[in-house]
């Protein structure tokens, strides 16, 4: 694959994750904090639950992709761990909106200073062995999977629009 390719799919994943970050932050940001805590359908999970789960999981990328520590490793048994259960103490609406822009921030930040090879390289839940054998097990097809992952729940949360 020459440079201009390279870049290219660069410029294609990076574009993917902040389209789908721009997409998600702008629903959450449409919604007050009460309107944050309804469910998305009934019996389903609250809307706060998806911005902790979506938090929490792009904390989780940190380490993942060689980028430090987690920030907000307590949020794993609300939002990851276990299910959304409307009796569980929640932290503050507040807090998670800016885990959500923090982290994302700390992310994409990053992601604008890699090169092409340092996306290309492997993450940190793959051994040089399996890397050797799969080289698309690489920080670049983790992004574009969590990009995905985000697409995925506000598929969900459209629901929570079509109930206004």
């Amino acid at each position: 694959m020459n440079t201009t390719q390279q870049n290219l799919f660069v410029h294609t994943g990076l574009h993917n994750w902040e389209l789908s970050l721009k997409r998600a932050t702008a629903f959450f940001d449409k919604y007050s904090d009460e309107e944050l805590l309804q469910p998305i359908v009934p019996g389903k999970n609250r809307v706060v639950y998806l911005l902790g789960h979506l938090a929490a999981v792009h904390d989780r990328m940190l380490p993942l992709l060689g980028l430090g520590d987690r920030l907000y490793p307590h949020l794993d048994e609300i939002f990851v761990t276990n299910p959304d259960n409307p009796a569980t103490t929640l932290p503050a609406i507040t807090e998670l909106r800016n885990a959500w822009n923090t982290v994302n921030n700390r992310l994409t930040e990053q992601f604008r200073n890699w090169t092409p090879e340092e996306w290309l390289q492997k993450h940190t839940a793959v051994s040089d062995e399996d890397f050797a054998k799969e080289p698309h097990r690489n920080r670049l097809s983790l992004v574009l999977n969590r990009s995905g992952h985000v697409q995925y729940h506000l598929g969900q949360l459209v629901w929570f629009n079509k109930k206004g």
